[in-house]
């Protein structure tokens, strides 16, 4: 099994052929009969879910529902420093949580989650090599492929990935330019003062913070997400700086507000979820996207079966379901990339070229993209060969979450 070792006391801080279908009937890997089993079995059962917004979708919920035949769903939204805290304390609420990958050892190393079998999830035949072969740039244990699963043979997932993304920097180019957005020092430059944001959540902010101190010639780590007690102190340090300096003009959880504060004008940079800058784009407002000479932030978002669940056979649908290829429109179409190849035999061939091939958009406009426009950063393959890192649970988590606490209280 694979496991970190970390002190527990860290984590505390339709028709029936419809179903058979999204079951995976008419695959190799799950015989019609047992595709119609499944969905008379599931009628009884609940899918209770919670998570980022992101994924947690009422559209999405509801077409599973109609798909699967499961019983009910249901979804809160959540951060994930919040969902975890109310999943720690013992609450039996939710079947599954929507977790970023990184979070994963909040649940396995406190003995919250289930594993679900590869074998119960058949369109993990379409699943893309990232989530399955290690890029040598990086150990294991340091990207998305050394954290979800149980197993070296790769016969069990904590995790079972929904949607992925290589993250950036959003800004207003009417006031900021290409060259100056271009790094991920841009969110501390002190010409943006007052006009810069961070998201709330201290695995990413310190990262970030980490990035631009490698560009300035303040550090020099290796992995900005899995820093050194003493790389985690000068960032700690360089925040509560910037904070006093008055830099930030919030510190961001929430999609929503994400968008009205770029919206209004009232931050000109920020690292930002791409989908919150499409919405942007979509009021007519300018907004985009950076390349950031450092690299992106990467990361997988996907539902972890919590242990004890009277529904483990829903989760694990659900989790299928996500990999089908339909409910991977809603993200793609957002800025965000499904973990299987599926998507491709599904989505629009014009819209697929648009957001996966980084081909100019076709057709008429939509959502602020218009004729002959480009996605921000390109195609898939161009992103994910300009990663940073990918998040991960930090080795020094105490030491990350104390600081973080400090910088909060500055």
């Amino acid at each position: 099994m694979i496991r970190k070792d970390i002190d527990r006391r860290t984590m505390l801080k339709g028709t029936a052929g419809a179903m058979a279908l999204a079951l995976g009937g008419g695959t190799p890997f799950l015989g019609s009969g047992r595709a119609y089993a499944q969905a008379a079995n599931l009628a009884s059962e609940s899918l209770r879910t919670t998570g980022l917004s992101t994924t947690v979708q009422e559209r999405i919920l509801a077409n599973f529902k109609t798909a699967s035949g499961v019983g009910s769903t249901s979804g809160t939204a959540a951060t994930f420093p919040d969902a975890q805290t109310k999943i720690l304390s013992g609450s039996s609420d939710y079947d599954c949580w929507e977790v970023i990958g990184e979070r994963l050892p909040a649940i396995t190393m406190t003995d919250h989650a289930a594993p679900i079998a590869v074998s119960d999830v058949p369109n993990w035949a379409a699943i893309r090599d990232t989530f399955t072969k290690p890029d040598p740039k990086w150990d294991r244990s340091a990207q998305i492929v050394g954290q979800i699963w149980t197993d070296e043979n790769q016969t069990n997932l904590w995790m079972v990935p929904a949607v992925y993304n290589y993250d950036s920097i959003g800004y207003n180019p009417d006031v900021v330019s290409e060259e100056e957005a271009n790094s991920w020092t841009a969110l501390f430059d002190p010409k943006w003062k007052g006009k810069s944001g961070l998201n709330t959540d201290p695995l990413i902010a310190i990262g970030q913070a980490i990035l631009a101190m490698n560009s300035l010639g303040l550090l020099e780590a290796k992995n900005p997400g899995n820093p050194t007690a003493e790389e985690l102190e000068e960032a700690g340090n360089f925040l509560i700086a910037k904070k006093k300096e008055g830099q930030f003009r919030a510190l961001w959880g929430d999609f929503g507000e994400l968008v009205n504060l770029l919206a209004s004008g009232e931050m000109v940079v920020c690292d930002a979820w791409q989908p919150a800058v499409m919405a942007v784009k979509a009021q007519g407002k300018a907004c985009r996207y950076a390349v950031p000479k450092e690299g992106y932030r990467a990361w997988a978002i996907g539902p972890a079966m919590l242990k004890g669940t009277p529904n483990a056979a829903a989760v694990a649908a659900y989790a299928n379901y996500w990999l089908s290829g339909e409910p991977g429109i809603t993200v793609s179409e957002q800025g965000y990339y499904s973990p299987s190849t599926n998507i491709e035999k599904a989505m629009d061939p014009m819209k697929y070229a648009f957001w996966y091939e980084g081909k100019p958009w076709a057709g008429a406009a939509e959502r602020g993209i218009k004729e002959g426009d480009l996605r921000d950063g390109g195609s898939l393959a161009t992103r994910a060969a300009n990663v940073a890192y990918w998040h991960q649970w930090p080795d020094e988590y105490d030491a990350l979450v104390q600081k973080w606490d400090e910088f909060l209280n500055a």
